[in-house]
């Protein structure tokens, strides 16, 4: 497994300025009346869902997609077990903005690419940064684009699901938008969170559920331990390989 890995992240290495390239050019033909940069997005899904369908070891299953948007305010919550989560939810192929820590964007290709997509960067335990992306957030959902941000603000050690945040639950109590949870099964065991040696074949599950309305809820604290219970059920009746 381990030289299989080290196969894998190389034609990773090798494929990304190549599909960056692409990127750039649909940037630059879609930009002037795709103000949502939608279509930049959708191929930043077809670029991540390429690296799962050429891996041999990896199977996604996806249940759910047509609760997602194409257009509209929605904060879409999911667990955060791996690295493979972001690839395979990618893989709902609906237009979102992610929020990830800033270190991201700093990385070259990736980063540009999170930067064309206008992704929202954060960096985590620095109010100043929290309160910047609250505001870019706002912005995306108030022109129509469903943000998407993982509520236990890092991966997990041992898969298990952790303790949310309250952040993504104020910001769709505030605009008064739906939260989408996203149940995502079966990545854990293929890469943990330390390491980039792929352990074994993933049988991945990505399950969207039901949309929670803030208003059914008192306060964005009952919403949030909604959507982790929602979240938590998914997991449990999840298929184990």
């Amino acid at each position: 497994m381990r030289a299989f890995s080290w196969v894998y992240w190389a034609f990773l290495a090798i494929t990304f300025p190549l599909f960056f390239a692409v990127q750039l050019a649909i940037f630059l033909a879609t930009i002037a009346f795709d103000r949502r940069r939608v279509a930049v997005h959708l191929f930043s899904c077809l670029w991540a869902s390429t690296y799962v369908w050429l891996c041999p070891l990896w199977r996604v299953r996806t249940l759910g997609r047509e609760r997602l948007p194409w257009r509209g305010a929605a904060v879409i919550v999911a667990n955060h077990s791996s690295l493979l989560d972001i690839l395979v939810l990618y893989g709902v192929f609906r237009p979102f903005k992610w929020v990830s820590k800033e270190e991201m964007f700093r990385v070259p290709i990736l980063g540009w690419n999170m930067r064309l997509n206008d992704y929202v960067p954060l960096r985590r335990g620095e109010r100043e940064s929290v309160i910047r992306m609250m505001a870019h957030c706002r912005r995306h959902l108030a022109a129509g684009s469903p943000v998407m941000i993982f509520p236990e603000g890092t991966r997990s050690r041992d898969g298990a699901l952790q303790p949310f945040k309250d952040g993504a639950f104020r910001l769709a109590a505030e605009a008064g938008c739906p939260i989408i949870p996203i149940a995502v099964s079966g990545t854990a065991d293929a890469l943990p969170k330390h390491g980039l040696v792929l352990r074994r074949r993933m049988r991945a599950q990505v399950e969207v559920l039901p949309a929670l309305d803030p208003t059914a809820f008192e306060g964005p604290g009952a919403l949030r331990d909604a959507a982790r219970g929602a979240i938590a059920a998914a997991l449990a009746r999840a298929p184990r390989e």
